[in-house]
């Protein structure tokens, strides 16, 4: 019995020492990067290796995907399951990257039973069991501030997690009846508080679906946690228990 050929890329990625040129591109470009301990960055930069390695990027628009790209993206990706692991993103088949905001066109649903067909600027869009679309420009921009609480990498990362249920429905894998029933009666309460303009951290294309409520949740978890566990607690509890990640301990303790 052998090991399969995905097996063999991933044990000759994890053999493979960090690209310092990686390692100096996502310490200039992503700033969580230096909030992380040194296990964590260690731990991480395995897993990057892995993602970066075992996925198809692809270049939309003539646009050149550089290491460096892949390197930032696949950092924050991987972000998500760092103490999940990368089997969650089984279904991730490739990452298209366009360097600027796609538009997309055709009927979709805007959030309270509404459609439009206006065309509609994206920054990164998700498929089922198919490719994450990605716009570097903002990718870059977010990764460098997170106090803005927006980053695309997150969120569609995020749809993916969403996704490995078969159902975007804002309730990612959770095997443990007590915890996925509490998900459940928090996120459906602060959905409907932001679904009735309920001012807040949260942005307001939460209030779209369950699957984009958690998207944006996740975006801000890691973002803006501090703000996020002192505004909603119970929402930052949940996604800590999920995630098994307290984003907010990682920041300096107030001076």
């Amino acid at each position: 019995m052998g090991f399969s050929w995905a097996n063999r890329r991933r044990r000759v990625a994890h053999d493979q020492p960090f690209p310092e040129v990686w390692r100096a591109s996502i310490a200039r470009r992503w700033a969580t990067w230096a909030l992380l301990t040194d296990d964590e960055r260690s731990r991480l930069e395995d897993m990057i290796k892995i993602f970066a390695g075992n996925t198809r990027w692809e270049a939309a628009q003539g646009f050149a995907v550089t290491d460096e790209m892949q390197a930032v993206i696949a950092a924050q990706a991987c972000l998500l399951v760092l103490e999940l692991g990368l089997d969650h993103y089984r279904h991730v088949a490739s990452i298209i990257v366009h360097p600027r905001t796609m538009v997309m066109r055709g009927q979709r649903r805007v959030g309270g039973g509404l459609v439009s067909d206006g065309p509609l600027p994206l920054s990164g869009q998700a498929h089922h069991r198919g490719p994450v679309l990605l716009a570097w420009s903002t990718a870059a921009f977010e990764a460098r501030h997170p106090e803005r609480g927006h980053n695309v990498v997150y969120h569609e990362f995020a749809h993916q997690l969403d996704m490995l249920d078969g159902t975007v429905d804002g309730t990612p894998p959770l095997t443990d009846p007590v915890q996925r029933q509490r998900w459940i009666d928090v996120c459906t309460a602060e959905f409907e508080l932001l679904r009735q303009g309920h001012e807040g951290i949260l942005r307001d294309y939460g209030a779209v679906d369950p699957g984009e409520f958690f998207a944006v949740a996740t975006e801000t978890f890691f973002s803006r946690p501090e703000e996020l566990q002192q505004q909603k607690p119970q929402l930052y509890d949940v996604l800590r228990d999920f995630y098994r990640q307290h984003p907010a301990a990682r920041l300096p303790a107030p001076t």
